[in-house]
């Protein structure tokens, strides 16, 4: 419906541009007649003459952004309506009209190459479109720049693209307008992962300046998830990212505390009992954290990630105590019985989700220490199977 109208749109401005085509100065009734014909290079010619004899000729600057939106090119044709539009506001509905006409087709086009790279079998192919899509989008949010669709779009190009840098801008617009939570966990993420590539460089080179250079951009990545958390206090992205922000920027002791007030706050949130057991877990306070895994279970008996981390909890916690018995010659069965612990909750998101390979590979090592090596092999083979 509304392509509909925007055509009807550009059929009455084209009425119009023709029912006074005598009216004007001798070089502005021709590019008129240039205009007709789609003679558009003849037309600028002529209008260009036009401005040269009258610099305060709002219709010439009027009829040459239509001209340029013809030709595609975008910044012109708004540098001509902006000059029409500062000499007088005669043609102020109209230049509203084409630039809505022009954003939408800016945006359509966006879209259809977004898709087609999205679709593409070939890297190559999909960075050509994703390119194209990204262009239009651009010059669709300098028509529009209050239209967060097309910030929104534009992002998600770039995205997809791999483009990171160049993505901040519209995720930081479409946060600005409109609070959103893609914007806030994507941004984030970004954030979190520059961190984490100029952690391992600092590892490497050990230059004070590369310390800082991390630290910064994790507290980048925390003040972005901090204010996403607080708009959507339920969201199990942004709890996510949140947390692994303060764990990457060695803030557990902050994470902790968030993540347990918010456990208190909400009881009812499985998010946030999640998130405080994988914090716990880090720590390596193995019962709190199977204590929280558990609670977020019997809020949503399905929840794979808690049930998950349930059976990684007790892995961990037979693996501390058998390197501690190693380490002090010690021979006991604790270990086993940590193991033990951990297979039916491994099992259970096996049938939950039997397609990734970490969770049968997690289940085989608990299969092997528990001397049941049919089955090992068996969950090692399909581990091999889905990478």
């Amino acid at each position: 419906m509304k392509s509909a109208k925007l055509v009807i749109i550009s059929l009455l401005l084209t009425a119009f541009l023709f029912s006074n085509i005598a009216l004007g100065s001798p070089y502005t009734t021709a590019a008129k007649m240039a205009i007709q014909s789609k003679d558009y290079k003849k037309a600028l010619e002529l209008l260009k003459k036009e401005i040269a004899n009258d610099p305060e000729s709002n219709e010439g600057y009027y009829l040459m952004g239509f001209v340029y939106s013809k030709l595609n090119k975008y910044n012109e044709m708004l540098d001509a309506f902006n000059k029409s539009l500062a000499i007088d506001d005669e043609y102020e509905e109209e230049i509203t009209a084409h630039k809505l006409n022009a954003w939408a087709v800016l945006f359509n086009k966006g879209v259809k190459y977004f898709q087609k790279g999205n679709t593409s079998s070939s890297q190559d192919s999909a960075k050509i479109f994703y390119n194209t899509s990204t262009e239009s989008f651009k010059s669709a949010v300098n028509i529009e720049p209050d239209s967060i669709s097309t910030h929104r779009n534009l992002a998600f190009v770039l995205l997809n693209a791999q483009r990171y840098d160049e993505a901040i801008e519209p995720l930081q617009m479409i946060i600005n307008k409109s609070k959103s939570k893609d914007g806030y966990r994507f941004l984030g993420n970004i954030y979190y992962n520059k961190a984490k590539t100029l952690k391992s460089k600092f590892i490497t080179t050990k230059i004070p300046e590369d310390s800082i250079a991390y630290m910064n951009m994790f507290d980048k990545a925390i003040e972005v998830l901090e204010t996403g958390k607080k708009t959507y206090p339920s969201n199990s992205n942004i709890l996510l990212a949140l947390s692994n922000s303060y764990i990457g920027a060695n803030r557990i002791d902050v994470a902790i505390k968030a993540f347990k007030e918010g456990v208190e706050n909400q009881p009812d949130n499985k998010y946030y009992h999640y998130n405080y057991g994988v914090l716990l877990l880090g720590s390596k306070k193995y019962a709190e954290a199977i204590e929280q895994f558990k609670a977020a279970e019997k809020i949503d008996s399905n929840y794979e990630n808690a049930i998950y981390n349930l059976g990684v909890v007790y892995v961990q916690w037979g693996d501390n105590i058998l390197k501690s018995e190693l380490d002090k010659e010690v021979h006991s069965d604790k270990y086993k019985l940590k193991y033990e612990s951990a297979l039916p909750y491994l099992e259970k998101v096996i049938q939950l989700n039997d397609q990734e390979a970490a969770i049968w590979e997690t289940l085989g090592k608990v299969y092997t220490r528990l001397g049941k090596t049919s089955d090992a092999e068996n969950a090692f083979n399909k581990s091999d199977s889905l990478r």
